[in-house]
């Protein structure tokens, strides 16, 4: 919900090569709670899990941006460097919880 409360704080870790950085906060955010209520629900929960897995590799890019960006966001560098291994685990809960046969 802070992609719509407070957009701005999102905005500035958007890599400046992608356009429109708003929209970018605004769908990204759409996406998460689409995706997270996706999962709740048994029919939709396959299609959630994918919408998930794309939208976790569609904000890495940010991610790794947001590494550099560690002074002036006022992080320790070494907080950011250590989200960046997070996102395979966040993968991998994904692809359990929605995809997992069996």
């Amino acid at each position: 919900m802070l992609h719509f409360i407070r957009p701005e704080l999102f905005e500035r870790i958007v890599p400046p090569a992608l356009p429109a950085p708003r929209l970018l906060v605004l769908l990204s955010g759409a996406a998460e709670v689409a995706g997270g209520l996706g999962l709740l629900l048994p029919a939709t929960r396959r299609a959630a899990g994918w919408g998930l897995l794309a939208l976790l590799a569609a904000v890495f890019p940010a991610n790794v941006y947001m590494v550099g960006l560690a002074g002036a966001l006022h992080i320790p560098a070494w907080v950011l460097w250590a989200r960046l291994p997070l996102q395979p685990l966040l993968l991998w809960l994904v692809w359990r919880a929605a995809l997992r046969r069996g």
